[in-house]
């Protein structure tokens, strides 16, 4: 008998074909507090571990991966994008000092192709098993006619927990605090929409070799997957240096100021030195292409640090080396100070939210 289902352009069987070819992957991630398996109407935890805390506070975060997947469909390569996605969400969550516990993920499709969406998810799936998350569940959704056969985009939410008496965030920023830098691993997932402009009007073919990246295509080089900091960070604030941390902030969208800025409290300032680091080659290359300054592009770009921690000065320099010695390059980016009277040169807070003053000086080496 003929599906009629099948008729108006979505395909179960897909799905279904899809969901087996991610099942290992994502059963990967399970541990022992993970309840029922994959294929459920609801991903379910075990939270009886909760009773521990003093005074547990769920953390979540949702986000997506932007206009980085239209890379990913031009070049027909869906490994990373998964990781991309698991990192802009529990990287926001350990910026409160929590832990994530599980994650969902959601993929609109215009035709789900097995292999494809497969590949998305065990993208997501790696991902999570390298930070210690769950995968508890997820949704493939087909939408013929509202997207293209090729196109897809991609979703997810994550939650944590956080001890009440260990939350970080502006509450705990003292002046003389040090600021930390943690090196991103490239453009990370923001500010795609500038870097397809930037390639569309010079012409280039994602799928073909350039000669500034040597011999890996454009596409690869753009499609670097997102640096994953929760593992590292968590297991700095779980060590005997947790308590020099105070707050931490992940250099997403609206860039390296503005996003510093929403972890300070109001009447502190900092200014972020750009000698203290050079800007990964995929953002000079790409702001010479575009004839743009690196500084035009700080608002946009994270320019080579992904995370800042704002740490006690006493103990500063041991949580840099302790996050070097954990994988990842950390270096120092200023010094906390009492705000200025005049702060028409600084960023002051972002997203709503009316924090401390930022500004970037210098040039960068």
């Amino acid at each position: 008998m003929t599906n009629a289902y099948a008729a108006s352009g979505v395909d179960t069987e897909a799905g279904d074909l899809a969901v087996e070819l991610m099942k290992r992957a994502v059963g990967a991630t399970h541990n022992d507090l993970v309840m029922g398996g994959l294929g459920g109407f609801a991903g379910m935890m075990d939270v009886s571990f909760l009773k521990k805390y003093d005074r547990p506070l769920l953390a979540t975060s949702t986000d997506g991966v932007g206009t980085k997947v239209a890379i990913a469909q031009a070049i027909d390569k869906h490994d990373t994008i998964g990781q991309d996605l698991v990192g802009m969400v529990v990287d926001d969550i350990v910026v409160v000092g929590a832990k994530s516990l599980f994650m969902t993920d959601y993929i609109a499709c215009g035709k789900v192709v097995p292999e494809r969406i497969a590949d998305i998810v065990r993208g997501i799936a790696e991902a999570c098993s390298a930070v210690g998350v769950a995968l508890v569940g997820g949704e493939t959704a087909e939408h013929p006619g509202l997207l293209g056969v090729d196109d897809y985009d991609v979703a997810g939410a994550a939650v944590g927990v956080v001890d009440a008496a260990k939350l970080l965030g502006p509450q705990n920023v003292r002046v003389g605090d040090v600021v930390l830098g943690m090196e991103s691993s490239g453009l990370h997932s923001n500010g795609y929409s500038l870097v397809r402009k930037i390639v569309s009007d010079s012409g280039l073919d994602y799928k073909k070799n350039v000669l500034e990246f040597g011999d890996r295509s454009l596409g690869e080089v753009l499609l670097e997957p997102t640096k994953l900091y929760t593992g590292v960070l968590n297991s700095l604030l779980e060590s005997d240096l947790g308590s020099a941390v105070h707050a931490m902030s992940h250099i997403t969208g609206g860039g390296i100021a503005a996003n510093i800025a929403r972890v300070l409290p109001q009447g502190v300032a900092v200014d972020i030195h750009r000698s203290t680091w050079t800007p990964h080659e995929v953002f000079q290359v790409l702001a010479g292409w575009g004839k743009f300054s690196l500084e035009s592009v700080e608002s946009t770009w994270n320019l080579g640090l992904g995370q800042a921690v704002v740490v006690d000065a006493a103990k500063a320099d041991e949580v840099a080396a302790a996050l070097t010695k954990l994988g990842v390059h950390t270096w120092t980016l200023g010094e906390i100070e009492a705000a200025p009277a005049d702060l028409s040169t600084y960023v002051q807070g972002a997203k709503g939210v009316d924090g401390g003053a930022v500004r970037l000086v210098g040039e960068y080496k």
